[in-house]
């Protein structure tokens, strides 16, 4: 890591030495890196985190959506494996999607929340419900959008971002935006570290073995060929080296190192009513695996995907438009657990958005995959949205979602099952629309039954994949925006709630790590170079076994922080922060503890 340390050093250096380059024009374009998000999910739930709020949080995905959305999250620790919950699903029903592409590892079929660096992007997108469609497997809970969204206007911009808190744990996040009418680049550096070392509230023992630390690279690029042609790059490195945690009955030894890289190429084109856009990209993925991290010898997997897409679209009318996309997408998997193993897929996807009145428009969307391991069901999603006035809005969604397994599903050595189907799922959704001027009120009811549940289960004295379980999922989520500015007092405040029942229809209990109420509440007060933020989580008891005969009680955690600006366009900012206000001693695993109350200090310098 010492190289790397250098390399962020010199680069931070480097943006001092350009820090007088043209102050900021007014927006004239901005170029979204999914051009499919927002168009195809008028009729969904979905929810965008602006820069604003990533900064007020922790620099992990997994804090960002915890005291954000109504994602549960079981986290092995501080900063260690992190695992979400979305709508009552497993981890692998969860997609993260960064600038279009599902990037869930193909080992694992999930993301590791603790392995993304939100500072690294201009926005953070959460879709609930399914969205297999678009977004292919795994996405049934719902996915997550990692955006990194290009503006073309003269501009130069610097933010550096500083943390430092408890148990020695460092931050820093420089962003930086260089463009003009013709030309846009975009580059975040960050790196995280930290000993880890918190005590565990109510004993003398330590979380030992903990200390982590990563950086990552995050660039995004683009230039107008004409008044037609645009070519996007977008690149992404991360890296990690991390100690895993032992529990308070158990010391652990064990070392974990990642690698992942993601490039991908775009090339659109825009005339009239047509619109076209070929992507691609490469993504890489690799681990090491330490017994002892003091020992030389470890295990170790890696996984490469080649993905072409071409994206079609024809607006037909003013209030019709159509889009058809074609993907190849090919996999390759190799290590001592998995062999060298290989899946290739083909994707044939038809969409069309419809608005047959100011009031009422539909989506609808078709998707048939095959495979060379197996042929996967044709999946469909049909979106319709009401919008009587700027008061009242109604939304319906019906969808049919899958998930595929994984590379260690199929093939780990001694235990993988090549006999396993992929998990679908039929769900539906409700949502209801209130907006007042500065208040907005949503309400949504979902239902989903799944089938065919891939589970690891114990056989003949060894764990494996099988498909286990049918479940159904059913709930109730509602978000409380409001916000108002008299004078120099600004006031924003945000609410949101989920009850979400998840049973295995064959017990009638409930999932593990599935609370059936979760609420976050987050305030923000300003005046004039003052702020004050206060977070609030609350997750309720979780189930720790699949006979519900243990459980983790449920928790409150709360999170304090004042800022001040030193001038009036807050381009410096100093803020102290103080985490789990109130010394809760909680766990999302059992005989993991999270820390108790803990402090940070952070600095924004922005030109």
């Amino acid at each position: 890591m010492s190289k790397k340390i250098a390399v962020v050093f010199c680069w931070f250096c480097c943006q001092f030495a350009l820090a007088q380059i043209d102050s900021i024009q007014k927006l004239r374009e901005v170029i979204v890196s999914d051009s499919n998000l927002k168009p195809f999910s008028k009729s969904k739930n979905l929810v965008t985190i602006s820069d604003s709020i990533i900064k007020k949080n922790q620099p992990s995905l997994t804090s960002l959506l915890n005291y954000n959305t109504t994602i549960y999250f079981k986290e092995n620790g501080l900063g260690m494996v992190s695992s979400p919950s979305f709508r009552g699903t497993t981890a692998q029903q969860t997609a993260v999607v960064w600038n279009g592409i599902n990037i869930n590892s193909q080992l694992l079929g999930q993301t590791d929340f603790n392995t993304i660096s939100v500072r690294d992007f201009n926005s953070i997108s959460v879709r609930a419900g399914g969205g297999s469609t678009i977004y292919g497997s795994g996405a049934i809970g719902g996915s997550i959008h990692l955006n990194t969204d290009l503006g073309f206007r003269n501009e130069f911009s610097n933010d550096l971002f500083l943390n430092y808190g408890s148990f020695q744990t460092f931050g820093i996040n420089n962003k930086t935006i260089i463009s003009d009418n013709k030309t846009s680049l975009n580059i975040s550096l960050s790196r995280n570290q930290s000993r880890n070392d918190y005590d565990y509230l109510n004993t003398d023992l330590k979380n030992e073995n903990g200390q982590f630390e990563n950086i990552s690279v995050n660039i995004g690029f683009g230039y107008k060929l004409n008044s037609n042609n645009r070519i996007q790059l977008y690149s992404q490195y991360y890296g990690s080296e991390r100690n895993l945690s032992g529990t308070l009955y158990a010391k652990s030894t064990a070392k974990y190192n990642d690698l992942n890289t993601r490039n991908l190429l775009v090339w659109n084109f825009e005339k009239n009513k047509i619109t076209s856009s070929l992507k691609l990209a490469h993504l890489a993925e690799k681990y090491q695996y330490f017994y002892d991290f003091l020992d030389t010898k470890f295990e170790t997997g890696a996984a490469e995907t080649l993905l072409a897409n071409y994206n079609f679209g024809y607006k037909i009318t003013s209030n019709l438009q159509i889009n058809s996309i074609l993907e190849y997408t090919n996999a390759f998997g190799f290590g001592k657990n998995i062999g060298r193993n290989r899946q290739v897929a083909q994707v044939a996807t038809l969409l069309l958005q419809h608005k047959l009145s100011k009031i009422l428009m539909y989506d609808l969307s078709i998707r048939k995959e095959s495979t060379t391991t197996f042929e996967s069901p044709i999946l469909f999603s049909v979106g319709l949205q009401a919008k009587a006035n700027d008061f009242y809005t109604s939304k319906l969604a019906i969808s049919k979602n899958y998930r595929i397994p994984t590379f260690n599903d199929l093939y780990w050595l001694g235990a993988g099952n090549r006999n396993l189907t992929p998990e679908t799922s039929i769900q539906t959704e409700i949502i209801q629309d209130f907006r007042i001027k500065k208040t907005n009120f949503r309400i949504t009811g979902f239902y989903n039954k799944m089938q065919n549940m891939i589970r690891w289960v114990p056989t003949n004295g060894n764990w494996s994949p099988e498909n286990v379980t049918n479940v159904r999922i059913y709930g109730l989520e509602s978000t409380f925006n409001f916000r108002t500015k008299i004078n120099c007092n600004e006031l924003k405040f945000n609410t949101s709630y989920a009850y979400t029942a998840s049973e295995n229809e064959a017990t009638r209990k409930q999932l593990t790590f599935v609370p059936f109420h979760k609420f976050n509440a987050n305030l923000d007060y300003n005046y004039k170079k003052f702020g004050v933020n206060y977070q609030l989580l609350y997750n309720g008891y979780v189930f720790t076994l699949s006979d519900n005969e243990d459980f983790l009680k449920g928790y409150q955690v709360g999170n304090f922080m004042i800022t001040y600006n030193f001038n009036k366009k807050e381009n410096t900012t100093i803020g102290f922060q103080i985490l789990n206000i109130g010394n809760e001693n909680y766990q999302s695993v059992p005989s993991r503890p999270s820390p108790g109350r803990n402090y940070s200090i952070t600095f924004n310098f922005k030109l």
